[in-house]
């Protein structure tokens, strides 16, 4: 059937991006069943599986161990341009966004309160997953002829399995760059910009240019400068928006076992996904679950061992287990927070006309959920705005704004490293570079600020899954090393190095 001429673009790609990414995550392809499993969750999960076993539930018995790693990590534990606590604090703000608040919304609607027992899972599996990548992040990082350190997939990929496996390295810069532009940039963008003008009236394109300016003032220094921030800024806005995500469960503790009760029903039963009206089947929750979670924690995405990286240290099983703490603290406890004040407090919501207890059931979607969830649990106002909701969208502004920090420089590693396979290259080619891609950042912030938000949140999941592949069989080629790594053997694995003009130092 021709497509309608007065559809706008996005109307008319939002259907055939639907279907991939519903095929990717969901194994399904207009609605219907093509596959009885959601094939990129399947791999996911079951890389997660084997290094959890392998690592021998490792994430699980040293969480302990991690919490410490806190404290010390504030101090300087060997080379590396800025501290573990601010390479930490850096790829949480680039893990802690709108997935945490609009992404775990989105999850209930299309798989009900069952997807946020996968959302769980998938942290569990990923914390696996986030050691795997930390530790390697640290063995395999490389230095420019400057000495300044640097490092992620593209690097343990290089130096961890050698120039055969250039391609793989390459793959994986392409889908950060699509992902960063995507998930990164326009979806946070979008988020923010919907933020402001619910806050305070601000037309979508200003707050557009208004966040633009100020991201651009940070990330022109560099991944100090973005350290800086994320370090500032990510603790006591995580802290602050986890207090009062309590005290809303609190004010509603009497529904607790009625959410747990559908969260554990809903993960393996056939459920409503909206109070009774839209159906939604453990598939569908599976789905839902594992990709917003993803989506949310990165991990096994290739994105956070890009920050971590840069840590000051020269133990790769200590930044392991700082790269497994931010997916703990990411899914495990901000996903949760916010997953069970939308599903436990009670408030005056619609359906169809008809009233309901809770956001989730409502006429309501993405992060209007959350905030209305808030709303309803801390209702008197500040000016003319309920406390929930001015509560939430300062949590939304905070997470989206330093996400869009550190996604900055995850692109900008993907487009050197690229830059860095072009015979002739050069370090002073990198720095005008990275000067031009800083200045399309901003750029792409004002752009997406814009967009339709629909069509960039399915594209996000197809933009994930690019990356993911490639990083994913990168781990698995080297899980040998990371189970020796976790051993406390620092210098596990061999050593690809090659004598080139090009930058960095080692291949």
């Amino acid at each position: 059937m021709a497509a309608d001429p007065q559809m706008t673009l996005d109307e008319r790609l939002l259907g055939p991006v639907t279907n991939v990414a519903d095929f990717i995550w969901g194994g399904t392809w207009d609605g219907a069943e093509v596959l009885p499993f959601p094939p990129l969750a399947i791999v996911l999960l079951g890389a997660g599986l084997w290094f959890m076993i392998g690592l021998r539930f490792y994430p699980i018995t040293n969480l302990g161990s991690a919490v410490k790693n806190l404290f010390a990590g504030r101090k300087k534990g060997g080379a590396g341009e800025i501290s573990p606590f601010a390479a930490l604090s850096t790829a949480l703000s680039g893990q802690v966004g709108t997935g945490n608040l609009a992404g775990v919304a989105t999850a209930i609607a299309l798989g009900g309160p069952g997807a946020i027992f996968w959302m769980w899972v998938t942290a569990l599996f990923g914390m696996a997953l986030a050691f795997a990548e930390g530790a390697l992040a640290i063995r395999y990082r490389e230095t420019t002829s400057e000495g300044t350190y640097r490092g992620g997939p593209m690097s343990y990929i290089m130096m961890g399995l050698g120039p055969k496996w250039t391609w793989l390295a390459v793959f994986f810069c392409i889908g950060t760059l699509i992902s960063g532009l995507v998930t990164g940039n326009a979806i946070q963008a979008n988020a923010v910009a919907d933020g402001l003008n619910e806050l305070f009236g601000i037309q979508e394109w200003l707050g557009g240019l208004i966040v633009a300016i100020l991201v651009f003032i940070v990330i022109i220094g560099g991944i100090k400068s973005i350290g800086r921030v994320a370090e500032s800024i990510v603790p006591v806005m995580a802290l602050a928006y986890i207090v009062m995500a309590i005290i809303a469960i609190a004010l509603n503790i009497q529904d607790i076992p009625e959410t747990f009760g559908r969260i554990f029903g809903g993960a393996f039963n056939v459920q409503s996904a909206s109070g009774g009206f839209v159906g939604a089947a453990v598939i569908l929750a599976i789905r839902a679950g594992v990709a917003r979670g993803l989506f949310s924690n990165e991990a096994g995405q290739g994105s956070t061992p890009i920050a971590h990286a840069v840590a000051q240290t020269d133990d790769p099983e200590f930044q392991g287990r700082m790269a497994m703490l931010g997916t703990f603290i990411d899914t495990i406890v901000i996903c949760t927070m916010t997953a069970l004040v939308i599903l436990t407090v009670e408030g005056n919501f619609t359906h169809a006309g008809q009233p309901v207890l809770h956001a989730w059931q409502a006429d309501l979607d993405g992060f209007a959920v959350t905030s209305g969830a808030f709303a309803a649990a801390f209702p008197f106002a500040i000016g003319s705005i309920p406390l929930g909701t001015l509560v939430a969208s300062l949590a939304l502004l905070l997470f989206v704004f330093t996400t869009l920090l550190t996604w900055s420089y995850y692109g900008e590693r993907a487009i050197t490293f690229l830059y860095d396979r072009i015979p002739g290259s050069t370090l002073g080619g990198e720095k005008i570079l990275h000067r031009i891609w800083r200045v399309l950042w901003c750029v792409g912030i004002f752009i997406g600020a814009t967009r339709e938000s629909d069509l960039i949140w399915r594209m996000g999941d197809i933009a994930n899954a690019v990356m993911v592949l490639p990083n994913l069989l990168g781990l698995l080629l080297l899980s040998g090393v990371v189970f020796a790594l976790a051993r406390g053997n620092r210098t596990a694995g061999k050593d690809f190095h090659a004598d080139t003009p090009e930058e960095p130092e080692e291949y």
